[in-house]
């Protein structure tokens, strides 16, 4: 996900002492107003420096200070130019928009990339899991698990090496299942997917994020 935002490369990173605060949080032609920037770093793991880098790069790529789904994918899709992305960015955009009000605002953003980079391995796989939980309704199912294969196979295209065969998905949402159906009922809950992501290890969950 950090791949959406410019400001996130070690160029501009390294170039973030050249901007003031009063500088990333002037913002004379928005729509939407951050929060303070002390604020900000107190809800998230981010320092004020950081911060100030990631608000350029979203300002820069969104200047009304929200992103919308279509442009979330726009620019998405701008990483992903060997297959379709649209399916995977929906998916995403859907985890980031926590007030379900179709867009992610600076605030969404960092929350949730606070979450992924910095949060703790339960904080993290909740949020892993809500992603995966696409009707919300607490558990996982074979559909909506294959849904997000799916989408992440579209996402790396038909010519990737080695060439993926189109039972992929489905092999892997069989082995997903395996391993974290641990009542057989057929669905997967929160705490069936902590439980065996805390005894397995389960990396490629943020591999995909």
């Amino acid at each position: 996900f950090l791949k959406l935002l410019p400001c996130c490369t070690p160029s501009v990173a390294a170039s973030v002492s050249q901007y003031s605060v009063e500088d990333d949080f002037e913002l004379s032609t928005v729509c939407h107003r951050p929060e303070g920037l002390d604020k900000l770093q107190e809800q998230t793991k981010f320092t004020k420096k950081e911060l100030q880098v990631l608000y350029r790069g979203f300002k820069n790529e969104c200047p009304s200070g929200v992103v919308n789904e279509e442009t979330f994918k726009t620019i998405y899709s701008k990483f992903f130019p060997q297959g379709d992305s649209g399916a995977y960015a929906h998916f995403l955009f859907e985890a980031f928009d926590t007030n379900k009000n179709g867009s992610v605002s600076f605030e969404d953003f960092v929350f949730g990339l606070s979450i992924i980079l910095r949060g703790t391995i339960n904080d993290r796989l909740n949020w892993a899991f809500n992603l995966y939980d696409l009707n919300k309704d607490g558990c996982i199912t074979k559909e909506e698990m294959m849904d997000i294969m799916k989408s992440i196979y579209d996402m790396m295209g038909k010519y990737t090496y080695p060439c993926m065969q189109d039972e992929a998905p489905r092999e892997h949402v069989e082995s997903f299942f395996q391993k974290m159906d641990r009542n057989n009922d057929g669905v997967v809950t929160i705490d069936e997917f902590i439980e065996t992501c805390q005894k397995v290890g389960c990396v490629f969950l943020f591999k995909v994020i």
